[in-house]
């Protein structure tokens, strides 16, 4: 087995026909990137294009080959590792597989290093419309979302737009067919004011504002925010906290969830459970019992009832 206490794998996902393999078969073709290293290659789905191992720039490169999600197992990965003393994995994801069944089933020490999801640019927003939960899981965590066959024709705000919904942090890029690449530039503004005395959060914004203060806690350190919320009392909490937030929908009907953040206040228990309030707050970052770690805590300032949003459930769209 590898003595390396860190393994590092590089992930590559995307639906068929996506561009993984020949992105893959280029990397391992440039010297830059096969310094030697034992390489573990593993192929979660085979498309039309196949590896072409005599042209790696170097030979110690492994293929293996998982015909199914069920031989996707620790004991497997960390066998064929073993087998070949591999000192780094890369991985060819299959794009109807989530990507919590290869999370669960990687060994302690591999660690993903770079996530990379590339995209046929013509049939993408179809594959959002009709399968949206498996679009989003690869999207949520990848650094780069490469839309490959991109032409003028294509919306690529429309594209831009599946991206945003999933991930802020994501770099975007469109190759076009003659192997041109262009990197995305739009600009996503927030649809609030940050540095506003009072940052105010509209009904249709709550799941964007709790994304991004959960992603740059440090930007709403002190700040003083004002949102409609729903207020629950909860018997685990100090008689002078609550949780305040709304459900939020990321994807699809079945992974809504009550996105929430302890408030303090001293007469907190005053506050019906489960009523709708339009609550300002001074947000700090810091631990909090209620989560078991660090996290955003509000101050209570002010509230005042209100009626239920429009749409109950927030999302990012």
């Amino acid at each position: 087995m590898s003595k390396r206490q860190d393994v590092p794998v590089y992930l590559f996902t995307g639906f068929l026909e996506a561009g993984k393999t020949k992105f893959i078969q280029e990397t391992l073709e440039d010297r830059r990137f096969c310094n030697g290293e034992r390489t573990l290659l593993l192929v979660c789905e085979e498309g039309e294009e196949e590896y072409e191992p005599d042209q790696f720039a170097d030979k110690r490169v492994y293929i293996r080959v998982l015909e199914s999600q069920d031989e996707l197992t620790q004991d497997k990965l960390e066998k064929w590792l073993a087998d070949v003393d591999g000192e780094r994995v890369i991985v060819e994801y299959n794009g109807m597989w989530m990507l919590d069944a290869l999370y669960g089933a990687m060994p302690e020490s591999w660690m993903v290093y770079q996530e990379f999801m590339f995209a046929d640019a013509r049939s993408f927003v179809s594959y959002n419309a009709n399968m949206r939960q498996l679009v989003y899981d690869k999207l949520k965590s990848c650094e780069l979302v490469v839309f490959n066959r991109y032409s003028p024709a294509i919306d690529k705000m429309e594209l831009h737009k599946i991206v945003r919904g999933a991930s802020r942090r994501a770099d975007i890029a469109y190759e076009y067919a003659g192997g041109k690449v262009e990197y995305d530039d739009i600009e996503d503004p927030l649809p609030f004011d940050v540095n506003a005395p009072v940052i105010e959060i509209g009904d249709e914004d709550y799941a964007l504002w709790y994304r991004d203060m959960s992603e740059e806690p440090a930007k709403y350190e002190g700040k003083t925010v004002r949102f409609k919320c729903k207020a629950l009392q909860r018997k685990r909490l100090p008689p002078e906290s609550l949780v305040v937030g709304r459900h939020v929908m990321t994807c699809c009907v079945e992974d809504i969830q009550f996105a929430g953040l302890v408030c303090q206040w001293e007469k907190a228990s005053t506050i019906p459970d489960e009523s709708w309030i339009t609550l300002t707050a001074k947000v700090n970052y810091k631990f909090s019992r209620a989560y078991g770690k660090k996290g955003p805590v509000l101050t209570y300032l002010a509230h005042e009832k209100a009626i239920q949003p429009a749409q109950e459930v927030a999302t990012f769209y």
